[in-house]
């Protein structure tokens, strides 16, 4: 016999291991080639994306091309309009923060979409309805939340943004009176201070930015803050920019101004918090009497009762 088979038993199990580890293997190979192929092609349509080959035949290209094309002409539309209401609205979108050009053109579209989509939904989620006063008035309702929809966001946005500006307005004080005092020019303070106040506020850092990016295109000081007190929409960012110009033209220390401007900001913030905590007790009264007050008072009464209507009392 095979000193081999002999080593290891029987011939026939010698046979089915080996056959069992070459099916192993194959298969295992296999794997690696599938999984090595895929992602090869992965990598190869990632490069070809990259290059910026667009798919023109398919339908998800065409329908970009087309909502590139409306947005165009919503833009080229509006851009040539400058009415004053036109005017109002660029200023609500910036003060958004959407500085887009085309974002008139967004609104406009999103406002039609929104109501046109809210009243096809009415009607095709309203069958029980259908032709009744009510059915039409639903789909009415409808198309007015729709439109009225974006702009209610866009003042929502605007009041967040606002608030954060005012409440990051008197630390952005603060910090510019420590860059005058070491001695930094008014546009270095505004550069360094932006760069500052970009982690605790992100809004506030972003159009001091802009006013950095204003002034290095050739833009006065003055100018430049009457563009970040018109972005800001805050009076005190106004009252800055007008302090900045008096300053210059008066040749009055801007670190003296500064300090006093930032003590008044300071004062204002402490003012405002006080008036909330004076008003809290106001606010409060009517959840009060409508949810606590009635609780209490079934409490207290409710054994007299219970013992008046059993006559154990």
């Amino acid at each position: 016999m095979n000193p081999i088979f002999t080593l290891f038993g029987d011939s026939d199990s010698i046979m089915v291991t080996v056959l069992v580890f070459l099916a192993s293997t194959t298969f295992a190979f296999s794997i690696m080639a599938v999984v090595r192929v895929r992602g090869s092609v992965r990598r190869r349509a990632a490069g070809i994306s990259a290059a910026g080959v667009e798919d023109n035949g398919s339908l998800r290209g065409s329908s970009r091309k087309a909502a590139q094309r409306l947005v165009d002409y919503t833009t080229r539309h509006y851009s040539a309009d400058d009415s004053k209401d036109m005017k109002v609205l660029r200023q609500r979108l910036i003060r958004a923060g959407i500085f887009d050009s085309s974002g008139v053109a967004y609104f406009f579209l999103a406002r039609t979409g929104l109501a046109v989509g809210l009243a096809l939904v009415a009607f095709f989620f309203a069958p029980f309805t259908q032709g009744t006063a009510s059915f039409w008035m639903s789909i009415g309702v409808c198309g007015i939340v729709g439109y009225v929809a974006p702009s209610v966001y866009l003042d929502r946005r605007i009041s967040a943004r606002m608030d954060e500006h005012r409440s990051g307005f008197p630390d952005f004080m603060d910090l510019l009176v420590v860059c005058a005092d070491a001695g930094l020019s008014m546009e270095a303070a505004l550069d360094r201070v932006g760069s500052e106040l970009a982690d605790s506020y992100p809004s506030l850092s972003a159009n001091i930015h802009m006013a950095n990016l204003e002034i290095r295109a050739g833009r006065t000081l003055t100018e430049a803050l009457d563009h970040l007190g018109d972005r800001l929409g805050l009076e005190e960012a106004r009252s800055f920019a007008t302090l900045i110009q008096q300053s210059d033209e008066l040749g009055s220390s801007i670190t003296e101004a500064l300090r006093v401007y930032s003590e008044d900001m300071r004062h204002k913030r402490l003012s405002r918090a006080e008036e909330k905590a004076y008003s809290l007790p106001a606010k409060l009264s009517l959840p009060m009497m409508v949810c606590i007050f009635p609780v209490i008072f079934v409490v207290i009464l409710l054994p007299v009762a219970v013992r008046l209507y059993t006559g154990n009392y």
